[in-house]
């Protein structure tokens, strides 16, 4: 349900209901807006490989930024940063899942906040996601095109950044209490913002 204005102390629903369902002009937005996020990310990560398959294949590394930044073509059969090089099955199975349960939120989402980052998990998720299916060996064991490489850090793409930018944007999220249904869950209180009785002289 998508949170309203109320009076302090009024409960958004009444005891023993069951709480709305989105409003279907808020909803419609969530998804659009989700799916605007991840259709840029998939757009720009498909386009890179591309360029970078082409133009960085059987070439030594581009540097850039007085060698702060390296371009470099490199096939990763891992997750993100090239972590768990043997298991390239599970990873484009929990690839999978995460689409799955993105598009089950989305028929829920009514925060602008978590629709871009939902869309940056998708959009992220697809991009390697479609490496693993259509890459050489073979689909499911697709080896991910990475060709972004920092000092003292893995080679990454694209897709990599989006995913790592919006699992730390979910965790802010949910650090503040903010659902994807747009609803805010209460701050305990501060039990150092009341006094002792007596301290100010009252009973």
């Amino acid at each position: 349900m998508c949170v309203m204005q109320t009076t302090p102390g009024t409960p958004l629903t009444p005891a023993g209901s069951q709480p709305a369902a989105p409003p279907y002009g808020h909803r419609r937005l969530g998804v659009a807006v989700l799916l605007a996020v991840a259709a840029l990310v998939l757009a720009a990560d498909v386009v890179t490989k591309a360029v970078v398959v082409e133009q960085l294949a059987d070439r030594a590394p581009v540097r850039l930024l007085g060698g702060f930044l390296h371009l470099a073509l490199t096939r990763n059969s891992g997750a993100a940063f090239g972590i768990g090089a043997g298991a390239t099955i599970l990873f484009t199975l929990v690839a999978v899942v995460v689409v799955v349960v993105i598009a089950r939120t989305a028929s829920r989402l009514c925060s602008l906040p978590w629709a871009i980052t939902l869309g940056l998990l998708l959009g992220g998720a697809l991009g390697n996601l479609i490496d693993r299916l259509l890459r050489d060996p073979g689909p499911l064991r697709g080896r991910v095109v990475d060709w972004i490489q920092l000092p003292h850090w893995p080679v990454f793409n694209l897709a990599d950044s989006a995913i790592v930018l919006g699992g730390i944007t979910a965790v802010v999220l949910s650090a503040r209490g903010i659902g994807a249904d747009g609803s805010r869950s209460p701050r305990r209180p501060d039990p150092s913002a009341h006094s002792e009785p007596g301290a100010d002289g009252e009973p």
